[in-house]
């Protein structure tokens, strides 16, 4: 049955709109005030209604993907500006450009998390990348290889930001807060894949490594793809040394090179 088709004895919104095109035009019908107050953008966005926003922000991708049929997802965060190898000549550094192989290396594990995605009528361990270009573009693109759906959760930046053209149009949200952004990002994880990137990629690392080791989250399959970038840019050991983290923490996470590599890892995962 359709939330249509569902009797309740109060109007629905729709009828509202429709009774409200009717209405006489008046400099009473015009004012602001006389606006239905969820069908006002001016009020919509006072400060004062932060919090209703805040919450139509978690529920409006909830229910979007509960009503797919999505029951867990696979995540992939990693580099916007890392490009696809056959245009690693638009790189604007020679690391970038020799970084592009991890795009090849995202899509095929896009590909490879997707094949095994679809179970009876619900979808398990679905593609989530930031929907935007280089690794993200690599993981959804990768889930079209398979024939399947992905996900693309994109948010509004100050510079010009759209979605690549391979997130599922259904699946393709857009977000003002970073912080609803990022639950949804875990809320149905049942993986997390790093690639290399800058800090957007290790902000969502951080975050992540933390909620485990803090108790505040399950304990996942993390992998990392790039053990050279990795430890060149973080050092684990010295933070170990430093006594800030715990020798167990650098165990929340596996160094990975490829995609089989990375799906060996999540297969055969223990907590």
């Amino acid at each position: 049955m359709t939330r249509s088709e569902r009797a309740h004895p109060l109007p629905d919104l729709e009828v509202d709109r429709q009774r409200l095109a009717k209405v006489p035009d008046t400099p009473q019908t015009r004012a602001p005030s006389y606006r239905l107050a969820f069908d006002d953008p001016d009020f919509l966005v006072r400060d004062e209604l932060r919090p209703i926003r805040l919450q139509l922000e978690l529920l409006k991708p909830e229910m979007a993907m509960a009503e797919y049929g999505i029951v867990s997802t696979v995540v992939l965060f990693g580099g916007a500006r890392i490009p696809d190898p056959e245009h690693k000549e638009t790189a604007r550094t020679k690391t970038l450009a020799d970084l592009s192989r991890y795009y090849s290396e995202a899509r095929e594990f896009a590909r490879l998390i997707t094949v095994q995605s679809r179970q009876g009528d619900c979808l398990c361990d679905v593609i989530v990348t930031g929907g935007g270009p280089g690794i993200m573009e690599a993981g959804n693109r990768g889930a079209v290889d398979a024939g399947g759906v992905s996900i693309g959760l994109n948010i509004v930046l100050p510079h010009e930001q759209s979605p690549n053209r391979y997130v599922t149009p259904d699946l393709c949200f857009n977000f003002h807060y970073f912080a609803i952004r990022k639950m949804h990002f875990l809320m149905r994880a049942s993986a997390l894949a790093f690639f290399p990137g800058g800090f957007g990629t290790m902000d969502e690392l951080f975050e992540s490594l933390t909620l485990i080791q803090s108790g505040r989250m399950k304990r996942i399959p993390i992998v990392m793809f790039g053990k050279e970038f990795w430890q060149s840019v973080i050092n684990w050991d010295a933070l170990v040394q430093a006594g800030t983290i715990s020798p167990q923490d650098v165990e929340l996470f596996r160094f990975v090179e490829t995609a089989d590599e990375a799906m060996e890892v999540i297969a055969n995962f223990q907590v």
